[in-house]
């Protein structure tokens, strides 16, 4: 029943990365559709189409800063379960696991409450107008009582992955996306619930997605189990999944806060039109990044795997090759977007004056977009061999104290566009210290210890 071969430190490297990757990919930017989609129907709705799209796009942040805290808990786990199992400890690892899915429950109930109770303050003071907060409220109330099944479909997915099943993997979220995709016509339109179905039909997904999760790491031919016996809880454990996971939590947090900035300054020098154009441009930044993010993401377990068995060399092999495919992508996903910009605008919206004022301002954005790809492979390059420390550093580095800080003073000299001009500035310097410092304090030396133990580097 293996998708793959469960000893990652045999066969060739790139036709393991692949299929280790590959569903991971497609998984995420069906994944991605989850909002997309929401937000596709939502801009199409008559007459409000263009402010309800604007009141979700407000309240989307909120709901990936809370979805977030899965990721502190599924990737801080899956890469130490990896490497325990490459040191063949699978009682380990399925501890490791059992602790992440314990921490996943208490963290979704509290984040979900805490959220509640203070959302109608905090979604004004992130960009909600007078005129898109009924939106804004109804999208991320409802969205709310879905958090706990996303937390746990998002975090546990990783660890079915780890074990060698990338393709049970992708239908957790594909069976999600294509539910809510079903699901989004027949809310929003049929049954004429707007913004309200949109989002009841995202939980109704998100439920149905936790339940394959949960019964597929329940079932006798998964190698890591949900077992009762292997639920012994860890405070050093915790901490050691946390310390790892933490990094990838910043970073989706820190892209959510400039997010939430970058709406504050687009009400403030141009109105809801840019706040709408923002909205879009970032659905289709959702997309285009997953088959970097997705195939770095899925490379992981590779990377941990080897890392634990001491084969260097095709800890060495899989990050040459990660290289190679995230700087490839990125460049096609680039000259795409740039040559064809209105199509992508005309996925959410057929407003001839949101894509007059969105064009360009698409093009500003992903102007560098391909060293980006740099960011993806160093990023995940430290968090699959448990570099948590680095890791944490480059995700706030980028956001925090490069595209943040340009973010809100550029505006004032040249206006809105250089809101825009933010991104592709902090992708270019990130991604190229991120890389740089992981090829010298990571690659190097270990590809010298491949050397001293008489391993070729293919």
């Amino acid at each position: 029943m293996f998708d793959v071969q469960s000893d990652f430190s045999q066969g060739s490297v790139k036709k393991t990365i692949f299929k280790l990757s590959i569903p991971l990919v497609f998984a995420q930017i069906i994944n991605a559709l989850y909002n997309i989609v929401d937000r596709i129907y939502i801009g199409h709705i008559r007459d409000i189409g263009t402010t309800a799209l604007t009141g979700v796009g407000v309240a989307a942040p909120l709901i990936m800063i809370a979805s977030a805290f899965a990721l502190l808990w599924g990737l801080g786990g899956m890469p130490l379960a990896a490497i325990e199992r490459g040191k063949k400890n699978d009682k380990q690892a399925e501890i490791i696991m059992c602790n992440s899915f314990a921490m996943l429950i208490l963290t979704g109930i509290t984040v979900g409450i805490i959220l509640f109770l203070i959302k109608d303050n905090v979604l004004f003071l992130v960009g909600a107008s007078e005129e898109t907060f009924p939106f804004a409220n109804d999208y991320l109330t409802i969205c709310l009582f879905g958090l706990l099944f996303s937390m746990v479909s998002l975090g546990m997915n990783g660890f079915i992955n780890a074990q060698g099943f990338p393709k049970i993997g992708m239908l957790t979220v594909v069976i999600g996306a294509l539910l809510n995709i079903a699901l989004d016509p027949v809310f929003i339109f049929a049954l004429d619930m707007g913004v309200k179905g949109a989002a009841i039909s995202t939980v109704i997904s998100q439920i149905v997605s936790c339940i394959w999760v949960l019964r597929f790491l329940t079932a006798k031919k998964a190698s890591l189990r949900l077992n009762p016996s292997s639920f012994k809880l860890n405070i050093r454990l915790i901490g050691r999944i946390a310390g790892l996971g933490i990094s990838e939590l910043v970073m989706k947090i820190t892209t959510q806060v400039v997010f939430i900035a970058m709406n504050a300054s687009l009400l403030l020098y141009g109105g809801d039109i840019f706040v709408t154009a923002g909205t879009v441009i970032n659905s289709i930044k959702d997309i285009a990044i997953y088959p970097i993010s997705g195939f770095s993401n899925g490379a992981q377990p590779f990377l941990s795997y080897n890392y634990g068995a001491k084969r260097y060399d095709r800890v060495c092999s899989g990050i040459r090759f990660i290289t190679v495919v995230c700087i490839s992508a990125s460049i096609i996903i680039e000259i795409l977007l740039m040559a064809f910009p209105q199509v992508f605008i005309g996925i959410f919206s057929s407003d001839p004056e949101l894509s007059k004022v969105a064009v360009p301002l698409l093009r500003i954005f992903f102007a560098l977009y391909a060293f980006l790809s740099f960011q993806m492979a160093g990023q995940y390059a430290f968090v699959g061999l448990g570099k948590s420390k680095q890791a944490v550093f480059f995700s706030f580095f980028r956001k925090v104290f490069i595209l943040l800080p340009i973010l809100l003073i550029l505006p004032r000299f040249i206006g809105v566009e250089g809101i825009f001009w933010a991104e592709p500035i902090s992708d270019a310097v990130g991604g190229l210290a991120c890389y740089i410092t992981m090829l010298i304090t990571v690659y190097m030396p270990i590809k010298r210890d491949a050397e001293k133990m008489g391993q070729f580097i293919a």
